[in-house]
């Protein structure tokens, strides 16, 4: 029979099942991972976040009926189990739980439409389709601890530094940066798009005074990539700050990610443990190779590439391989920046544009802006954008807009990057590509 909690609440997590807690009693509630009759005993293994936790019961020991309800569990039912913690050398953690009393608070169905406990393997669409199950795996939901950890280190940077949260529209009038890859959408009687980026939004808090902003948010492209690094729908970390130039931010991105990666190794070992992976944390400032640098480099290894494109795929793989892990790549041509970039002085065809790249991989774009509203105005006709369509951005650098620079990181390929899976999709709880919109 299944239950309301009613007056029945968990005293202990498995984690805390410990020999610390011996001959207490505790009440665990989870899910059944595995159940073993060898006929004289019956072994469940329960799983909660923390971790597993053997309840051993041996028929000699236990009423009848205890016996007849361990037995008429299904695998991956929710169940509360109350009994006394015992020493066990063959139990996983070294003790294991003498029930006293099993509360069905809820039967699962069979057959699963796929097995959560790792001994069988499932194609990555299969486990998507039914995700709750899969973010069940602990290898799985291990991701997920670490991405949280990273947002955490990252939020913690923030605020040491006096960077402060803002929070931007994802609904917007027209491209943030002129392209085309927009979702469209219908706004009442007008038509409106998802945001690509909050990147207008962040100089014109400039323009606010803000001096030092970021956001944490969503970002959306409708590009019809179908690769292991690209989604539709993604998280962007986004920082703005006045008074800095490319090389400032870069430090401040630099500086972030030493910081990030050591807690991440400090605070989610067992989690690398469980994923077999560990990010070595960089040491002092990381390497930064210039445009032109690169191009000669991509092309002396057997690559193609004309100046003035963007990497091809082949190309990033090359740069990766001559390149420290983490290194920046600066001094882009101007026409395949965005507009708001800032160009060089010396040499307008270059702008103070740079990425962060992990091996073959970006993870972040990042500029000085141009803050002259005329330079604005030049650089947007100059790429065929109509400066009327981006009036209220304008507007903000017509009364006082200081110099200022900023970055996006991708938040889903820099959990990637330190958690070691291939596919971004593994990084994402409900993953949107151009093939999937559900669940």
């Amino acid at each position: 029979m299944e239950y309301l909690l009613r007056d029945l609440r968990r005293t202990h997590y498995t984690g805390s099942v410990t020999e610390d807690v011996i001959d207490e009693e505790v009440t665990i509630m989870g899910w059944v991972h595995e159940i073993r009759d060898l006929g004289g005993i019956i072994f469940l293994l329960i799983r909660d976040i923390e971790g597993r936790i053997q309840v051993t019961a041996p028929s000699k020991k236990l009423p009848a009926e205890i016996l007849e309800d361990i037995r008429a569990l299904r695998k991956e039912s929710v169940v509360a189990i109350k009994g006394k913690v015992q020493s066990s050398s063959k139990a996983p953690n070294g003790v294991e739980i003498l029930p006293s009393e099993i509360t069905v608070l809820n039967m699962a169905d069979q057959p699963l439409p796929m097995d959560p406990t790792e001994k069988v393997k499932a194609e990555i669409d299969t486990r998507l389709n039914s995700r709750f199950l899969d973010l069940r795996k602990t290898g799985v939901s291990a991701i997920f601890k670490i991405r949280n950890q990273m947002f955490k280190s990252i939020r913690e940077y923030f605020a040491d530094n006096n960077i402060i949260e803002i929070n931007t529209p994802k609904l917007v009038a027209s491209a943030t940066e002129g392209g085309t890859e927009l979702f469209p959408i219908t706004y009442f009687e007008r038509e409106a798009f998802l945001g690509q980026s909050p990147q207008l939004y962040k100089q014109m808090m400039m323009s606010a005074g803000f001096d030092k902003v970021y956001e944490i948010g969503q970002i959306f492209r409708a590009e019809e990539h179908d690769t292991l690094r690209h989604l539709n729908e993604a998280i962007s970390i986004d920082m703005e700050a006045s008074f800095m130039d490319d090389t400032d931010v870069k430090n401040i991105l630099n500086d972030m990610m030493v910081k990030l990666i050591n807690d991440v190794n400090d605070n989610c070992s067992n989690e690398l443990d469980i994923l077999d992976y560990k990010l070595e944390v960089p040491q002092g400032k990381f390497q930064d190779i210039d445009y032109d640098e690169a191009v000669d480099l991509i092309n002396a290894r057997g690559i193609e590439m004309e100046y003035g494109e963007d990497l091809s795929r082949e190309a990033e793989k090359v740069l990766g391989d001559a390149m420290d892990d983490f290194y920046f790549l600066s001094g882009w041509p101007t026409e395949i920046k965005p507009f708001y970039v800032m160009p060089c002085e010396d040499q307008s065809q270059k702008c103070h544009a740079f990425d962060l790249m992990y091996k073959n991989l970006e993870l972040s774009s990042g500029a000085t802006r141009i803050h002259q509203y005329d330079l604005l105005v030049e650089q947007m006709i100059a790429k065929d954008l109509s400066p009327e369509s981006f009036e209220s951005y304008l507007k903000a650098f017509k009364y006082g807009m200081p110099p200022h620079a900023g970055w996006g990181l991708g938040a889903d390929r820099l959990n990637m990057v330190l958690t070691g899976v291939e596919n971004i999709r593994e990084c994402v709880l409900f993953p949107r590509d151009r093939h999937r919109l559900t669940p």
